[in-house]
């Protein structure tokens, strides 16, 4: 078992026991919460309680996280793009096409076998299938994405994430040209009405909010090179929102064309800067990685076949 320890601060005073704790520990979900809580894995003040128990201010949750492997996870030895490591954490550039955690269609390969070869311990905060996965990439995004070796580091750079101190730069290519130089796309996301594996704009007051900020670092004649960087962390928040401004990801099969774009495979978008502070000492902390070799050739055929006039 692994143990974490909160004091409920006033401002959740009077929420449910189960909501409070996906607040204060931000990488379970409210289901793996409940769980916890049934399994008699989370107490208030030393007491089993119910999902629906209201907290008070003062209130100390304790929560244990059964051991983080799952059964039947096999450590794999993959290759991994180490950019940073020490005994809280790693930092590594994914590349285009491994799945971050196991899910279905995807027991084998994933980062998570990677990291249970690696690493000799993981955080445990994300779940049995998720060891160490503070935040994620899509399939077909490659850049920088940091793990968590233990729970404490897990959480401080939970609450990082949840605080918006996190700092995210992704670079794209796009579909069309964007008439402004730079700009801010503001929609709030939230899961498709009828294809539940898509995320879509939301409704007014409904969905979670989400804002990106884009500029333009080249221009071609029918695409566009973008830098983006995110205030929120959302689902397919880049893809979703470049899509809804009318410039969706080359690549994009899910959001964009159907048709693949001189047979490129997966979007053309890299998570390229990611900074935050060390959750041990505080000290900032930035990483960058390149492009993969595929998305730097895409950059010079249209550098080269689609010169502005």
């Amino acid at each position: 078992m692994r143990e974490a320890e909160f004091t409920v601060p006033d401002g959740l005073a009077g929420e449910r026991l189960d909501l409070a704790v996906c607040r204060l520990a931000s990488e379970l979900t409210r289901a793996r919460a409940q769980k916890l809580l049934l399994e008699g894995h989370i107490t208030v003040d030393g007491e089993r309680r119910k999902a629906n128990y209201r907290v008070r201010a003062g209130d100390v949750i304790s929560i244990a996280i059964p051991l983080s492997r799952k059964p039947g996870t096999a450590a794999e030895a993959i290759t991994l793009h180490i950019l940073y490591e020490d005994s809280d954490l790693l930092v590594l550039n994914k590349p285009k096409g491994m799945v971050v955690h196991p899910a279905a269609g995807h027991s084998g390969g994933t980062l998570v076998n990677a990291l249970l070869h690696h690493c000799e311990n993981l955080s445990g905060i994300g779940g049995e299938a998720r060891p160490g996965i503070v935040h994620r990439l899509d399939k077909d995004t490659s850049g920088v994405l940091v793990v968590a070796k233990n729970d404490a580091a897990h959480l401080a750079l939970s609450v990082q994430f949840k605080e918006h101190t996190i700092t995210r730069e992704y670079v794209a290519v796009v579909h069309g040209v964007p008439v402004e130089d730079k700009g801010t796309i503001e929609g709030a996301i939230a899961r498709h009405r009828t294809d539940r594996k898509k995320m879509a704009i939301a409704p007014p007051g409904t969905g979670r909010a989400a804002l990106t900020h884009f500029r333009v670092l080249e221009r071609f004649k029918r695409h566009a090179y973008l830098a983006l960087r995110l205030e929120t962390g959302r689902t397919h928040q880049i893809r979703v929102h470049l899509s809804a401004l009318g410039h969706p990801v080359v690549g994009d099969a899910v959001y964009g064309p159907k048709r693949a774009f001189r047979n490129f495979r997966g979007q053309a978008l890299h998570a390229r800067l990611l900074g935050f502070s060390h959750p041990a000492d505080g000290r900032k902390m930035v990483f960058e990685a390149m492009p993969p070799e595929d998305f730097l050739q895409l950059l010079s055929f249209l550098r080269k076949e689609e010169k502005p006039s």
